[in-house]
């Protein structure tokens, strides 16, 4: 994320979004200003939209609401790119290994692995079907406040610079007793 923060364009405003939000590309180059609601920190995408077909209502970070302060507001698209740009970004970057999918499975295993949040909000901030039929019957919320608090903590995280990033630091020589 630092070095996604230096670099210029909609791509990398994009891709931060995206990470920020554990978002699909096609639903982060889709979004219209219609489907954002920034006083509520809100972002409906329509089911038409989602692979699972149906609405989801995704919580926005401050960190989603910044980036989002530094696009064009206009009627359009937020972010007026094609399905290859942040990938092409990425490589550009030298990072070529990653892929912009790969941050949503990097956010599932932050959440599972470094917080207490249950399962059942990572999938649904992942917009994930539930496959027990039983199950899926008795979910009826969206676990939109504990969401919220999740996309918070991960934009958090994704704000900590990772351990050894700092500055090197010379060792200076120093004098030997003996």
């Amino acid at each position: 994320m630092g070095e996604l923060r230096g670099q210029e364009g909609v791509a990398a405003r994009a891709l931060a979004f995206a990470i920020l939000t554990a978002a699909r590309t096609g639903e982060v180059i889709g979004a219209t200003w219609a489907e954002i609601d920034v006083a509520a920190r809100l972002w409906t995408i329509p089911a038409e939209r989602m692979k699972a077909g149906k609405e989801h209502r995704v919580p926005l970070s401050e960190a989603a609401i910044a980036i989002l302060g530094q696009m064009d507001q206009g009627r359009g698209k937020v972010f007026p790119i094609s399905n290859m740009a942040m990938a092409m970004l990425l490589r550009r970057m030298g990072r070529g290994d990653l892929t912009v999918h790969g941050f949503r499975s990097s956010f599932s295993d932050w959440c599972a692995e470094r917080t207490a949040f249950p399962s059942e909000v990572r999938e649904m901030a992942l917009a994930h079907t539930v496959a027990d039929k039983v199950e899926a019957a008795y979910r009826r919320g969206d676990l939109f406040e504990k969401r919220r608090a999740l996309a918070e903590a991960w934009a958090k995280f994704c704000d900590t610079p990772a351990a050894g990033a700092g500055e090197v630091v010379p060792i200076r020589a120093t004098a030997v007793i003996e």
